[in-house]
Order: C-alpha cells, then structure tokens, then sequence
C-alpha cells in the first residue's frame, strides 16, 4: 500500500482584464479498483463558490463562473490518495480469449470504448501504422496490448510541446513524436480497431529514481485502459512502457482527451491568455495526517498572491474564448 499527496497549479494569465470566466476541472482522483481519495481541494482565486457533480462514468468534476473582472486566474487542486497493490498480470490468456472477448462485447456494454472519437479515430496513416506494427487479431487480446505499448513506446519519441492540445493522430504518426496524450490516443484507436474496448486516463504519475519515466514529472498524465476477458479494464502506458500500477493516479476516464481535459473554459473578453501549470507528488509509505498543513510552494505563492490583486478596468469589447491544458 502506498500514499500519495497531489498538488496541481494551473494558472491562466490575460493580456487584458477579462469580465468573466465560466471554467469545468476534472482533478479529483477516482475511488475505485485500487484507488480511493482520501481527501480533496480546489483552490480559486479570485475566490467563487465551486460546484461538484459526478457524470456517467463515475468522474468528480468541480465547475464555478467568476463573473467578475480578473486578468488571472490560479485553481490549486490539493487531493490525498491511497493506493492498493494490484496482483500480477499472466504472461498470456486462454487460447478462447479472442472469443471470450467477443460475447463479453456483444452484451452491448462497451460500445462506447469501442466506437471512433474525437481524436481517436480510423486514418489512412493509422491503418498503415497497424499493418507495420502488426496490430491484427493475433495470439491473444492481452499479449497484443502488452506488444503494442512497447512498440509505440520504440516507434514515437516523447518531445514534450511538440503537438498541440487539439493535435490529430495522423501528426505524431507522420512525424513520430509526441506527447503522453498522442501516445494513448495512437495505442486508443489501433486498439479499438482490432475489437477491444479502450478508454483515455487522465491522471499523474508519481516519478520514481528507480524507473527511467520519460514523461515531465511536474504535468498532467495520461495512458489507457483495454478491458480484457477474465481481468477487466487493465492500464498500459505507452510513453513510458509501463504497466499503469501503483504509481499511476486517475482522476478521469473517458473515450479521448475531448471527454475529459483537466480544465475547459471560456472567458469573456477581448485578450489573449497565456497557460501554466505545475504538478507536485510526493509519496509516503504511511498514511499522512488528513488535516496536515499544505502549504503552497514557495515558487507557487507569488502566483496566487498576484491573482488575488485588484485588477485594471476591463475593455469594452467582449470575445468568448476557450480554455483547456494539453496533457503532457
């Protein structure tokens, strides 16, 4: 059993004041399989009342309108989270696996991962990438996952920023390099090709000296979730060449990137913004106090301080525009 403690800055900076801002975050950690949140905040400044629901897959989101003139915006999200040992995945399934996946999938439950996506979608580039990599229905549905999360982690370099948030596929394909979020999105659609059900995690990865983990140690994650005959939904991480294990905490699971981005938002105004975010996780072997004190990082607190200044007056044009952080 392991502890995590989780601390994720975002912080949206305006070229000009902006007179509202309408924002959805999905940063709360999942309680389930082996995970459960202990404890979890969100931060605001400018302060607001924050609203919470739960959609139809289980994911905590928190949303709140700031209908005031700000030329910033800092969300700190604090959570605490306990994690259980998972048992050892076999080496391989029953010959009959390919079969016993398919009557599991004709009951009609997991259509939804097993359906195109917004960024997880059959191309021309994706289906050439399946016949090079062999993505066919071959051996059985678990050793083809474990296959391909090795052979993407070898075919695409990790070079963070080299896509952007709405990138397609077909780009990292083309030029074989990527993000954590083009990464899963390949390994999503290549899957779902071959009729296994596959969905997009959205979480953090607790970085350890052990392992040599290529993915930025202070953002956001994201890897994959196959649902395999006779184990149920198995995470695999392709950037890193990981099964997702202890050290990988969910806050969201949906078809792509689209269904759950850390924050979506509008603002109203006339100005650019400028994102930055930072992420800290520490981990403990026993369980810390739930009302320890957190405090803020010394390089974090000017960020918020500054957030909470009275801003300039607002300009008298008014734009929608849309906010949401790339998953690196």
């Amino acid at each position: 059993m392991k502890f995590y403690s989780v601390r994720h800055l975002t912080k949206f900076v305006y070229s000009h004041c902006v007179s509202e801002s309408v924002m959805e975050t999905r940063m709360h950690p999942r309680s389930d399989s082996n995970q459960r949140c202990l404890s979890f905040s969100l931060s605001v400044s400018p302060r607001c009342r924050v609203f919470s629901y739960r959609d139809h897959l289980g994911n905590q989101i928190q949303h709140f309108d700031i209908p005031a003139e700000h030329n910033q915006l800092v969300i700190i999200a604090e959570s605490l989270v306990e994690q259980q040992s998972l048992a050892e995945l076999p080496n391989s399934l029953v010959p009959s696996a390919w079969a016993d996946l398919d009557a599991l999938v004709s009951y009609g439950d997991y259509w939804e991962m097993l359906l195109p996506s917004e960024f997880a979608k059959p191309t021309a580039k994706l289906q050439a990438l399946a016949a090079s990599l062999n993505v066919t229905r071959r051996d059985d549905p678990l050793v083809l996952v474990r296959e391909l999360n090795q052979s993407l982690f070898e075919y695409i370099r990790y070079v963070p920023r080299s896509t952007r948030v709405d990138s397609p596929i077909d780009e990292a394909i083309e030029s074989q390099e990527g993000v954590c979020q083009d990464f899963a999105h390949i390994m999503i659609a290549l899957l779902r090709f071959v009729g296994i059900p596959c969905r997009y995690v959205s979480g953090y990865l607790s970085q350890s000296d052990r392992e040599q983990d290529r993915s930025a140690n202070d953002a956001t994650h994201a890897w994959i979730e196959a649902f395999l005959p006779h184990l149920g939904w198995v995470g695999f991480d392709p950037t890193n060449n990981l099964l997702a294990r202890e050290r990988h905490i969910r806050t969201a699971i949906g078809r792509d990137y689209a269904d759950i981005p850390p924050t979506h938002g509008i603002f109203r105004g006339r100005a650019a913004s400028e994102l930055y975010v930072a992420v800290k996780v520490e981990s403990f072997a026993e369980a810390p106090a739930l009302d320890r004190d957190m405090p803020t990082p010394e390089d974090w607190s000017v960020m918020v301080e500054k957030a909470q200044e009275p801003p300039p007056p607002a300009s008298p044009l008014l734009e929608i525009q849309q906010m949401q952080q790339q998953q690196q």
